[in-house]
């Protein structure tokens, strides 16, 4: 029989156990709690006794056998938990609260005769035993105590038997484990009430985060966890199952747009590579011309398809890396930038353009040096390209001031209205001003990635502003983590 999804959860589980623990030890406490109170109620019986054990010897000693026995009946008379028995030598009674004993021969209870001592086989000396007295309350009840006490044999062979009752002791140490007992059920019961309740709230919440994942499982990728901002476990774990979502939700958007780009960018070049294989087979077949040129001019096309293709398998291998950057090395970011200079420096000045460069050293960063090579040649191509000529063009890479690494390019071209600089980073996206020039629209995206594997960014600010007709310009950082801070 299958037990209800309650009791099989593991909150309910951990609290049966947790009760378990609990009771194993409230159980022991309860057991030391009774064995010290009885311990302490036996050794203040035993100071008691001891006491007037003593009194009552010092009384005999001094004024003698009839003292001591108006002693006892005083005693007697006024009431009290003591016990007496003032024996002859030969156990008969002379005065005291108890009757004369004898052991039941099997260790049972004791009955009262006569000429016996409440002491089995006393021999003489200081004996203390402890047995039960049967007797009478006020009501005419019988009933039984439990007495600890001294018996001595005093200076004329008489014997003095000083008992305490510990009927008051025992009845209290009743009630006491009456009460713990008790106690440790309402425990138990309000424990198990607890994990009850404990348990359903969870298999709500449980539930709740059941159904967004069956929801997920189902295609609706839109479905949330309800969060009660209530700071706890659950709604830590609903919080970052939401932001999983989002964020889930955002690639497959992005993919969706990303296929929809690549379809509506790669239509063209795919219909003018047909459109001229198609002409170079009809002329190679009319032997107009020959069908080497057009076959070039195809080939080109096939280059250009790759060349997007690589980049956006680039990217999305960069944002798979989750901050973990392929062979990543740490070397100095000066050199790059260096190098970057020297190679685009030739094809700045033949289109015309001032390039200029300023490099700090001992830039020292944690990456991969061909991504981050590709990712700074991307921006200065970028401002190359998109820079009229007699424009400028400069290459800085510094420390900031919060020791963080910067890369910077700033151009006096056209620049980027600041309501479409985050835009430009996307995918496949191109501005209006550039449509005019050849590319796919992902070399910042390329570059967006390049800085989130490394776990840096790209800032897109205004260049130096318009002057002599150009501008505003373009200012892109590149901002990278020393290698310290990797």
């Amino acid at each position: 029989m299958r037990l209800p999804s309650l009791f099989r959860r593991t909150p309910f589980r951990l609290t049966l156990l947790f009760l378990a623990l609990f009771a194993a030890a409230a159980s022991a406490i309860l057991a030391y709690v009774y064995v010290a109170s009885a311990s302490e109620a036996q050794a203040q019986a035993r100071k008691a006794v001891e006491q007037e054990h003593g009194t009552l010897s010092a009384i005999f000693r001094e004024r003698g056998p009839d003292a001591l026995n108006q002693a006892l009946i005083d005693r007697i008379l006024s009431g009290g938990n003591f016990l007496y028995l003032y024996m002859e030598r030969d156990s008969s009674r002379i005065t005291g609260t108890l009757g004369v004993f004898a052991r039941d021969e099997d260790g049972g209870d004791t009955a009262q005769v006569l000429n016996a001592s409440p002491i089995p086989n006393y021999t003489g000396g200081d004996v203390w035993s402890t047995f039960r007295f049967t007797d009478t309350d006020p009501e005419g009840r019988v009933v039984r105590k439990d007495v600890y006490g001294l018996q001595t044999t005093l200076s004329n062979g008489q014997m003095l038997f000083v008992g305490k009752d510990l009927g008051d002791t025992e009845a209290y140490l009743g009630r006491l484990t009456q009460a713990l007992w008790m106690a440790m059920g309402m425990v138990l019961l309000l424990g198990a009430g607890g994990g009850l309740l404990i348990s359903r709230n969870v298999e709500r919440a449980m539930g709740r985060l059941n159904t967004v994942v069956t929801a997920v499982q189902d295609g609706d990728l839109k479905a949330r966890v309800p969060v009660r901002n209530s700071g706890d476990e659950l709604d830590e774990l609903g919080a970052g199952l939401n932001r999983m979502l989002d964020r889930l939700q955002a690639s497959m958007a992005a993919i969706r747009h990303a296929g929809d780009a690549i379809a509506h960018d790669l239509r063209s070049p795919l219909t003018r590579m047909r459109a001229k294989l198609e002409v170079a087979l009809i002329d190679a077949e009319s032997g107009k011309v020959d069908g080497v040129d057009a076959l070039q001019v195809a080939l080109d096309e096939a280059d250009a398809l790759l060349k997007t293709f690589n980049t956006v398998l680039a990217i999305a291998r960069l944002q798979a890396a989750a901050g973990q950057v392929p062979d990543a090395e740490v070397f100095d970011a000066a050199d790059l930038a260096a190098d970057m200079a020297e190679l685009y420096q030739p094809a700045a000045e033949d289109k015309g353009l001032d390039f200029s460069a300023e490099i700090e050293t001992g830039l020292h960063v944690h990456g991969a040096r061909p991504f981050l090579a590709q990712a700074l040649a991307n921006v200065i191509d970028n401002a190359i390209k998109y820079t009229p000529t007699g424009g400028a063009v400069k290459l800085r890479a510094r420390r900031r001031s919060s020791g963080e690494i910067e890369y910077s390019v700033t151009d006096t071209g056209p620049g980027v209205p600041e309501e479409d600089r985050e835009r430009v980073i996307q995918r496949f996206v191109r501005l209006d001003n550039s449509r005019t020039e050849a590319g796919s629209g992902l070399g910042l995206s390329l570059v967006g990635a390049v800085m989130e594997a490394h776990m840096g960014r790209i800032q897109l600010d205004e260049g130096p502003g318009v002057y002599g007709g150009y501008g505003p310009g373009l200012r892109v950082a590149l901002i990278l983590p020393p290698a310290s801070a990797a």
